[in-house]
């Protein structure tokens, strides 16, 4: 696999590989070179057939605080001055940001997710296109992009309910509020909560370990299965939020949510 810079592979197992966020953006935060990097990882990863299950964690104190809004300026920027053609590439670009995930959850590689720290925005995304998630106590979680004038457009409120039902999905993602690891524990985001970052490695890799000693057609029929249920509706989903946003980013409120969050203040929202 060719260097990347928005997160590394590493092998420490014959049958499960870990991919380690490791940003440029803050805190692991996703920005242009991960989603051109991240598809064309998870299909490297789908045809390893060494390969029985993927940990996907962050590096260093936090899992990913979500999208790199500083490293979009540039590209969203363009998109937001073009009037008509602008709108339809936002939809555009939604489609291609949204492929690795789709990916992930489709592909034959079961995926556990080891939460540490913040995990914001496009990481409980990235986490619910995941099979399993576990989380140490003091990860936090926050569905965002409310909060900067956006819709949730890479599959996170079409996955969510099936995780965490649909009152929780709306709450996480109409108030944008946080919750701490008990309560995502509690509600059924993650799986279990362990004491610290070291013991949570340390479980994420036994358990993917007890997934790969199964047989892997099978462990690769029972996700398809699952998956069926929830594909469809996944897409249409994405499709709503993505158009929506080819809209809302255009608005007055989401222009003041960028000047707010450039100027680290709070934002004066006008409906407009």
């Amino acid at each position: 696999m060719s260097d990347t810079r928005s997160f590394r592979i590493e092998r420490n197992d014959e049958s499960i590989a870990e991919l380690i966020l490791t940003g440029p953006g803050h805190g692991n935060a996703v920005g242009p070179d991960f989603w051109r990097e991240f598809p064309e990882a998870v299909a490297e990863l789908q045809a390893d057939r060494d390969l029985r299950c993927l940990i996907v964690r962050g590096n260093g104190d936090n899992f990913c605080y979500g999208l790199d809004l500083q490293g979009m300026v540039g590209e969203v920027g363009a998109m937001l001055n073009d009037g008509a053609a602008g709108r339809a590439e936002i939809v555009r670009q939604a489609g291609r940001m949204v492929e690795g995930f789709d990916a992930l959850a489709a592909g034959r590689l079961p995926v556990v997710a080891a939460v540490d720290g913040w995990c914001i925005g496009a990481g409980i995304e990235l986490i619910a296109a995941c099979d399993i998630r576990v989380a140490s106590s003091r990860a936090q979680f926050a569905l965002r992009e409310v909060k900067v004038g956006m819709v949730p457009d890479l599959g996170g409120i079409a996955r969510l309910p099936h995780l965490v039902g649909e009152g929780w999905t709306r709450e996480l993602a109409l108030t944008g509020d946080p919750i701490d690891a008990e309560t995502a524990c509690r509600i059924g985001l993650v799986n279990r909560v362990l004491d610290d970052g070291d013991a949570l490695l340390t479980h994420a890799r036994e358990l993917a370990g007890r997934i790969a000693a199964n047989p892997p057609l099978v462990v690769g029929g029972i996700r398809q299965v699952m998956n069926a249920r929830v594909q469809g509706g996944v897409a249409d989903g994405n499709r709503e939020a993505a158009t929506l946003n080819g809209m809302l980013m255009q608005s007055e409120d989401f222009a003041e949510a960028m000047r707010a969050f450039m100027e680290k203040r709070a934002p004066e929202f006008k409906g407009r």
